[in-house]
């Protein structure tokens, strides 16, 4: 008889015989672990995929929103390199499920919330990456909107409003839709042979807008020189708790389904060492651009414009205009597709295995991206950070606390491969659900964003004394919140007796033992 999986010597697990589970309707070729000699992503695959996904217009935003919020740049530069720090670290304890068995964040879940229950973390990280990829359409199309204006002229630029904008900027926002549906309808591969040319091009655009600005401010010291307007009392400490969990929320979506990416790892060492590389320092180099630029913008035009697209529109060279957005377009969308289509068709294909493909999974994702309002989000950096950064990120704080403490602490990175797609298998709990993720989720989820707030004198959708005002004081920690709330909840709920496995330890190979807390940690 088969084992029903190998631990390889390097700590990596295959499937001892995947037929026995190819048959289950929780099983299709996207979910399905990659077998071991198809691994092969080293350091330099993960240093360029984030790379790709680091540099893009809403990255970009994110950074100039802090000047637009009043800081200066170095008080911008401390929020972001600390967030970036913090949530490489629950990015890193999830990418290793994903390196050690080959599986994808969906089914990875399952081991916690069960296989059906798995569903619910799942098309929560989709919806959100639904909003993110409407967000980058929209920006992207902002852009095209501009380019095509500096050529057109007036008529372009000064259409007759619909919905309020001008009808030409929501036609460059559905043709941008429509150019980033057709590679996605070409599947994965479409994607990736994008992606091979066009990441490096939103480095260029970046940089066109930083010199241009920097000529024209007379050089880097009158930006560094700048006061900070929220000084480093008071007003500065009530802006930046906020401002470090939106930093960390903006990849708190990534910290969870990084297992898509790193399931394809040649071994744990080359994932971990890519992602130290990439992701802090690709993040930092967009922050000190934006920072610089948006800073130096402040002092030529009088006001801190955090949108690229709009901060180009405003330099009198049609030339370099045009240059420095057709690098943003072909790079924003390149970022988009990496980053936020394919995890939701993972997630929704996850929902409906043997009715969801990529590229109805994708195309999914790009309805919703619509239907979202994107144009609204990203509208005012107190809504793009206090209200959409600050609140999904506090529940998926949640999520990604019930996983850690699953994986580490009570499974002590120890699962059973074929039980991931068995139904009433190991992992079927009651009925295909972990009530105890569950509710630990949700628990976590109401600690982090049930005081949801609206700052003082801006908009937003909330009250101003919070939607539960005694927890109002803990949204300005919202991710850490729900991180910590969901880790503790679920290991309360699952004290030893209180969850016991339906299933015995999985076998594996003759002479490796029974997988458990003693197996090689890959």
């Amino acid at each position: 008889m088969a084992p029903s999986q190998i631990t390889h010597p390097d700590g990596r697990v295959d499937l001892g015989d995947p037929a026995s589970v190819s048959g289950s309707r929780f099983w299709n070729p996207e979910l399905a672990p990659v077998p071991v000699e198809k691994r092969t992503w080293n350091t330099y695959n993960y240093f360029a995929l984030w790379m790709g996904m680091a540099h893009n217009i809403p990255s970009y935003a994110l950074a100039a929103s802090l000047i637009a919020l009043g800081m200066n740049w170095l008080q911008a530069l401390i929020t972001i390199t600390l967030g970036n720090l913090i949530v490489l670290i629950p990015m890193l304890l999830n990418s290793h499920a994903g390196t050690k068995y080959g599986i994808p964040f969906p089914v990875f879940a399952r081991a916690f919330y069960g296989v059906r229950g798995a569903n619910f973390a799942a098309l929560l990280r989709a919806f959100i990456a639904c909003g993110w990829f409407g967000i980058q359409t929209w920006v992207g199309g902002e852009a095209i909107y501009i380019l095509v204006g500096k050529l057109a002229g007036g008529g372009w630029a000064d259409a007759a409003e619909f919905g309020g904008q001008p009808w030409t900027l929501w036609l460059s926002f559905a043709v941008f839709w429509v150019v980033q549906m057709l590679i996605i309808w070409r599947g994965m591969e479409a994607v990736r042979r994008f992606e091979n040319w066009t990441a490096p091009l939103v480095s260029v655009g970046f940089l066109i807008l930083l010199g241009y600005v920097l000529v024209k401010a007379g050089g880097v010291g009158p930006i560094l020189s700048e006061p900070a307007k929220l000084g480093w009392g008071t007003d500065f400490w009530k802006v930046f708790a906020p401002s470090l969990m939106a930093m960390i929320a903006f990849w708190s979506t990534l910290s969870l389904n990084m297992p898509d990416f790193t399931r394809f790892g040649g071994s744990q060492r080359k994932q971990v060492r890519g992602q130290l590389l990439g992701l802090p320092t690709t993040m930092t180099f967009i922050a000190i651009i934006a920072i610089l630029t948006t800073s130096g913008g402040q002092l030529l035009y009088g006001e801190a414009i955090w949108d690229p697209a709009q901060l180009a529109n405003h330099f009198s060279s049609p030339a370099l205009v045009v240059v420095a957005l057709i690098a943003l377009v072909l790079a924003t969308i390149s970022a988009n597709l990496a980053a936020n289509v394919v995890s939701p068709s993972y997630d929704f294909s996850n929902a409906f295995p043997k009715r969801v493909t990529f590229a109805l999974g994708g195309l999914i994702t790009g309805v919703i991206g619509v239907v979202i309002m994107p144009w609204k989000l990203y509208s005012d950096p107190n809504i793009y950070i206090f209200a959409w950064l600050g609140f999904y990120g506090g529940i998926l704080g949640a999520v990604a606390g019930v996983l850690v403490a699953g994986y580490w602490v009570r499974r002590r990175r120890a699962l059973d491969l074929a039980g991931l797609y068995e139904e009433k298998g190991r992992y079927w709990f009651r009925g295909g659900w972990s009530w105890q993720a569950m509710v630990a989720t949700v628990l976590g989820a109401v600690l982090a964003v049930g005081g949801a707030y609206t700052a003082p004198g801006s908009d937003g959708p909330f009250p101003a004394d919070g939607l539960i005002p005694f927890l109002k004081p803990v949204y300005d920690y919202s991710w850490v919140a729900g991180f910590v709330g969901g880790f503790v909840f679920y290991l309360a709920l699952t004290l030893p007796g209180r969850a016991p496995e339906s299933k015995e330890e999985t076998s594996e190979q003759p002479g490796q033992g029974r997988l458990g807390a003693t197996a090689v940690d890959g």
